[in-house]
């Protein structure tokens, strides 16, 4: 089984996961936004050791705890290569968005679609959904009906695309391709926010569901 627990970091409310399996003890933490220690702290009870970090994108809110996340447990990073930009930008990015300075990560590995990797007894597989930036992805457990969605997307909503590297019709192919894909039952849990089950979505969500409009989004 798979254990998710979160905490909501930094200036921007971020959601940082921690997900491990019951039977090994490793786990992973995904998207380490800030206030290390309560994200460290997740893996607490049950004694569960992080061995992977995943970032689902390169925005600071969702990085800005990544190398000391890294320099701390010891774990890989990964964030798919087209976002590394965003990591060199970091010290701009905290400029332009008030965060105190950040300190740039070193990135272990760089996934692409599809790939592949063993947490413990789980299988997680990654999916590339571009469009809130060019290297966004998700991180989903097939097994355990659990897709980690960064801000690709939200419960009623859908990750900004006036960002660099950001195109609303690549963001609404990613969800329509890679997500919407996923049986009804999976659980999305995002970057910002409460989750849901993809089958609300489908049919709900007012950007990307059954009857789309465009508009303003988060």
């Amino acid at each position: 089984m798979l254990v998710v627990r979160h905490a909501v970091v930094g200036p921007f409310a971020a959601n940082a996961w921690l997900a491990a399996c019951d039977r090994t003890g490793e786990a992973v933490v995904v998207d380490p936004g800030g206030d290390v220690a309560r994200v460290l702290a997740l893996a607490d009870p049950g004694g569960y050791r992080v061995v992977r970090i995943f970032c689902t994108h390169g925005h600071i809110d969702h990085v800005a705890g990544a190398a000391e996340t890294r320099r701390k447990t010891g774990a890989p990073l990964a964030l798919h290569a087209a976002d590394l930009p965003w990591l060199e930008a970091l010290p701009r990015q905290a400029e332009m968005f008030g965060f105190d300075p950040v300190e740039v990560p070193v990135v272990d590995a760089s996934p692409v679609d599809g790939e592949t990797f063993r947490l413990g007894a789980c299988e997680a597989k990654v999916l590339h959904t571009p469009g809130h930036s060019l290297g966004s992805a998700c991180l989903l457990f097939p097994e355990e009906k659990i897709v980690f969605t960064g801000d690709t997307l939200f419960a009623g909503s859908v990750g900004r695309t006036d960002l660099p590297g950001g195109d609303f019709d690549a963001l609404f192919q990613s969800i329509q391709t890679k997500l919407f894909a996923l049986p009804d039952e999976v659980r999305f849990l995002p970057g910002h926010g409460p989750g849901g089950t993809i089958g609300e979505e489908r049919a709900s969500n007012p950007f990307v569901g059954q009857n789309p409009r465009r508009g303003r989004f988060v």
